[in-house]
C-alpha cells in the first residue's frame, strides 16, 4: 500500500514538473484584455501563446508592456524595415501590403474618413528604419489601439510569444491568423 501511494505521489509530482516547465519554456495561455486586436481578438478571449516560434512580420505577439501588463498586438516592422502608411494602405520597405483582417471591422463605416492615419515611420519616432533588436506593432483596431504609434518599438526581449489560436469563446475557436 505504502509502494502504491509513492508511486501516485511521483506520478503526480512529475505530471505538475511537466506541466510547469511546459508552460514556463513552450507554451502559455493568455486572456486578452480590451478592444485593441478587434476584429482579430476580442476582449476576454482566451488565446494559446507558442514561447518557441520565431517572431515573422504579421504575427499576433504578447508582449511585456511594462511590470504589471502584458499586451497583444500584431507585428508590422520587423528590425530594418521602413514603414510607410497612407490613405488606409500600408507600405513596408516601398512595397504595398494587403491587410486583409482589417477587412472586416464593421465598426468603421465612413469611407471619407481613413482607418488608420497616415505616417511614415520617421515621423512617428525618428528613425528611418525599425532598429536592430526591436518591433514595430500595431492593434488591428486602429481607431482605438494604443500602439508604435504611440509608444515607438518593442524590444523583442519583451515578446513573450506568438498567439497560434483562440480556444475562447469555443464557438469562435481557431487558429487562423493572418501572417505572411
Amino acid at each position: 500500500m505504502k509502494k502504491e501511494i509513492w508511486e501516485w505521489l511521483a506520478a503526480l509530482v512529475i505530471g505538475i514538473l511537466i506541466v510547469t516547465l511546459v508552460k514556463v519554456f513552450l507554451v502559455t495561455n493568455y486572456e486578452v484584455v480590451g478592444q485593441s486586436m478587434m476584429p482579430t481578438l476580442n476582449d476576454k478571449d482566451k488565446v494559446i501563446v507558442s514561447k518557441m516560434t520565431e517572431v515573422k512580420r504579421m504575427d499576433i505577439v504578447i508582449f511585456h508592456g511594462d511590470q504589471q501588463e502584458d499586451y497583444v498586438k500584431r507585428v508590422i516592422g520587423l528590425p530594418g524595415d521602413t514603414i510607410t502608411y497612407e490613405n488606409d494602405e500600408l507600405f513596408i520597405n516601398n512595397k504595398r501590403i494587403k491587410e486583409p483582417y482589417l477587412q472586416s471591422y464593421s465598426a468603421f463605416n465612413n469611407p471619407d474618413e481613413n482607418f488608420t492615419g497616415d505616417f511614415e515611420l520617421e515621423e512617428l519616432t525618428g528613425s528611418q528604419r525599425v532598429p536592430s533588436g526591436k518591433l514595430f506593432v500595431l492593434g488591428d483596431n486602429r481607431i482605438s489601439s494604443m500602439d508604435s504609434r504611440y509608444f515607438y518599438f518593442v524590444d523583442t526581449e519583451e515578446i513573450v510569444g506568438t498567439v497560434k489560436a483562440r480556444y475562447w469563446p469555443i464557438s469562435q475557436a481557431t487558429s487562423q491568423f493572418y501572417s505572411e
